[in-house]
């Protein structure tokens, strides 16, 4: 079977267990749906559920008696990161050979001597650090001084967070754009974020006014080949950011699940021919990186009910795969990324039965299957599940 239109859903973080890997990434544990699911004393995630969720560990409250159809299985992660940019590039076929650089120590003096010339501001910070943190502890000083805050995280990362009375959005967007162009070669980082933030003091919050700038894939994504075919690659949230906006043909914005979600559903009662990529990004900036699991276990309630609404919107030459892009664990001491398996479903309103696509040997199998479905060209050791569909 062909699908003229496939929507594929990034849960943002949502692991399913340790990887075979785990270990030397200083994950032992980490199992961001088993773990919550254990904490909060289950979770009830009827949608997923029917579509064989609980099949691909073990997530207390979701039966796996109770999978009705679908295709279900994990996939374990080929490139050497566990961040989102080397998950979804190798969704769409790029397999990160080589580490992005990371700083626990803070940025060189060339790199922030260079920035803070470019921008005629000091900066604060430059150092490893939680996002709310770091603006609890130092945003009282950059409201006083007009001086960015500089600072990463156990990700290749050099975020920039900013009050948006002090340092305006389209000022702090450019000031992104600046350290993009100086963190190149051996300073590569993955991503420049902007982070602005608002309120009194004592009372400091992130908005939704976040960007990412990310580097340039180094070679052909799925979206390049769909976009060169003339066949509709479209970016729901981040994904556009992500892939520095190569091989998009349409994008749309959003600020939270919830409209990332309506946004999916209205393309699904909209004509077009090709794919559809949606990152869900609240349970890994909202509740994985804040350690929130109550937080994140109820964002998971209320996606299962909005995908419910979703699937009854598709057509029949429609496919909806679900999967994530790394683990964000919130049940263990660390607030930053953990490696894990991913879990990997599938669905469309012809199935009658249940799938077992296995362990997938890379998250660019998914690459594979959709570039088989619109007959572009894919990738040499990837496998496609679309005959398994």
């Amino acid at each position: 079977m062909k699908f003229s239109r496939v929507f594929l859903i990034v849960l943002d973080g949502v692991g399913c267990g340790e990887a075979p890997d785990t270990a030397a990434f200083g994950d032992s544990g980490s199992d961001t749906l088993g773990n919550i699911a254990r904490a909060v004393g289950g979770v009830s995630l009827p949608t997923l559920e029917a579509m064989g969720l609980g099949r691909v560990g073990s997530i207390q409250g979701v039966n796996p008696a109770r999978a009705r159809a679908g295709a279900y299985g994990v996939m374990i992660e080929k490139s050497s990161n566990k961040d989102t940019t080397s998950g979804h590039w190798e969704m769409a076929g790029v397999v990160v050979k080589d580490a992005f650089p990371t700083y626990p120590r803070g940025f060189p003096p060339e790199i922030i001597d260079a920035f803070e010339k470019e921008i005629d501001r000091k900066v604060l910070g430059n150092k490893a650090a939680s996002g709310t943190d770091i603006i609890k502890e130092l945003g009282g000083e950059h409201v006083r001084t007009g001086r960015p805050i500089v600072y990463t995280s156990a990700d290749s990362v050099f975020q920039i967070a900013a009050h948006e009375d002090v340092i305006p959005l389209e000022e702090l967007y450019s000031i992104c754009k600046t350290a993009r162009r100086i963190l190149q070669g051996r300073h590569r980082v993955g991503r420049v974020i902007a982070r602005p933030f608002t309120g009194p003091a004592g009372q400091f919050k992130r908005t939704p006014h976040r960007h990412d700038y990310s580097i340039e894939p180094p070679e052909p994504t799925l979206l390049d080949r769909l976009k060169a075919a003339r066949i509709d690659s479209l970016s729901i949230g981040k994904i556009s950011d992500i892939f520095a906006g190569r091989g998009i043909t349409g994008h749309y914005g959003m600020e939270t699940n919830a409209e990332g979600m309506k946004q999916l559903a209205d393309l699904a009662d909209g004509k077009f021919r090709g794919l559809a990529f949606l990152n869900l990004v609240d349970f890994d900036m909202l509740y994985g990186h804040r350690n929130d699991v109550q937080g994140f276990a109820a964002s998971l309630k209320e996606f299962d009910t909005a995908l419910g609404g979703f699937l009854k919107k598709m057509k029949p030459t429609d496919l909806a795969i679900l999967t994530a892009d790394h683990g964000n664990d919130p049940t263990t001491p660390s607030t930053d990324h953990s490696r894990e398996l991913v879990p990997l479903l599938a669905w469309h309103s012809g199935m009658t039965r249940l799938v077992d696509l296995g362990r997938r040997q890379g998250f660019w199998d998914i690459g594979q299957t959709v570039a088989e479905n619109f007959g572009v060209e894919g990738w040499s050791g990837a496998a496609s599940f679309l005959a398994e569909l």
